[in-house]
């Protein structure tokens, strides 16, 4: 857990099934048409190989009683050597805070703990703060899928970082 805004505490959980809800506010203002649906996030959690991680932020939600609010949310798929980011998202209110690295950050132990030897993830090529975000945890461009976020027609970059022989301390 990491300290926040006001005292706010913020920390990563297993995402559940009655996250979805809340997270679809969150899905649909940053990827639009490209959006998750809740049945493909339902099926995603079900899936055998998942990770998937929630930031939440504990409050005060009068009367003494805590609530979360949900920052943001990953998720990983391992299979094998490889793993794959399947989606990270930052609520754009919590934005820039260091939560996507605190995510990426969690999926790439999981990957590691799953024996994968990389990850692997797929970014908008008009997403800088993302592409900021990956390069600077050792993530390094292997590919282009042409007019892969439809109906937007914006390229994907493929990345790749590799996990064998490093250690935290080193960039892994």
């Amino acid at each position: 857990m990491t300290g926040a805004a006001a005292g706010a505490v913020v920390g990563l959980r297993p995402l559940r099934w009655w996250d979805v809800e809340a997270l679809l506010p969150v899905e649909a203002e940053l990827f639009g048409a490209s959006a998750w649906s809740a049945e493909l996030f339902w099926s995603e959690l079900a899936a055998p190989g998942r990770t998937y991680l929630v930031a939440v932020e504990a409050r005060d939600g009068g009367g003494g009683a805590p609530t979360e609010a949900l920052l943001g949310y990953a998720g990983l798929a391992v299979a094998g050597p490889d793993a794959d980011v399947q989606t990270l998202a930052v609520a754009p209110g919590a934005q820039r805070r260091g939560l996507g690295g605190l995510l990426l950050d969690a999926l790439v132990d999981a990957a590691r703990s799953g024996g994968a030897a990389s990850v692997l993830l797929e970014v908008r090529a008009d997403n800088e703060p993302a592409k900021a975000l990956y390069a600077a945890r050792g993530f390094e461009r292997v590919g282009v899928r042409r007019r892969y976020y439809q109906p937007e027609d914006v390229d994907a970059l493929v990345l790749r970082r590799r996990l064998t022989g490093l250690t935290r301390a080193d960039g892994g």
